[in-house]
């Protein structure tokens, strides 16, 4: 090289790191004040960064996505938000596409997502589920959030082992 910088290759997907944490807190208050997503407290992305991946553009968090682990067949998809102007790239299913490939590596048969928009979820196959199905769910998270039990979200499903 002559000392000139490689072209950036664009947005990627990786897993997150501690310093990613304020960029994914900025993407889901972002969305959850337009009622998009329900908020996440900064603490609980902390506590669980690791569960994270985030698209990342030129040095800057654009898109996040976490992988729940709620019991043996079973792991949610959370926090899922892709900026804005970076919507219809296919980052999203990127995002989403990883989570479902850490969770067929860990043997786990199926990924849920609760979510305001199901129709993004059908087109990468999910299918609609009852939330009573889901009763680790319920009984470890819905229970404590203040909009429970009328959050909106509905609950979606896929097979991915």
């Amino acid at each position: 090289m002559t000392g000139e910088k490689a072209e950036a290759s664009g947005p990627t997907v990786r897993k997150a790191r501690v310093g990613d944490v304020e960029a994914i807190k900025a993407l889901v208050d972002h969305f959850a004040r337009e009622r998009r997503m329900l908020p996440r407290p900064l603490s609980e992305i902390y506590e669980n960064i690791r569960d994270y991946y985030v698209v990342e553009d030129a040095g800057a968090v654009v898109g996040s996505a976490a992988l729940h682990v709620f019991w043996e067949d079973l792991a949610e998809i959370r926090a899922l938000a892709v900026a804005e102007k970076y919507q219809g790239r296919g980052l999203g299913r990127g995002l989403v596409a990883a989570c479902c490939h850490e969770a067929s590596g860990m043997g786990i048969r199926r990924v849920f997502a609760l979510t305001f928009l199901p129709g993004f979820f059908h087109g990468l196959g999910f299918a609609d589920i009852e939330k009573e199905r889901l009763p680790q769910k319920i009984w470890s998270d819905c229970v404590r959030c203040p909009l429970f039990p009328e959050c909106g979200e509905e609950a979606v499903i896929l097979e991915v082992c």
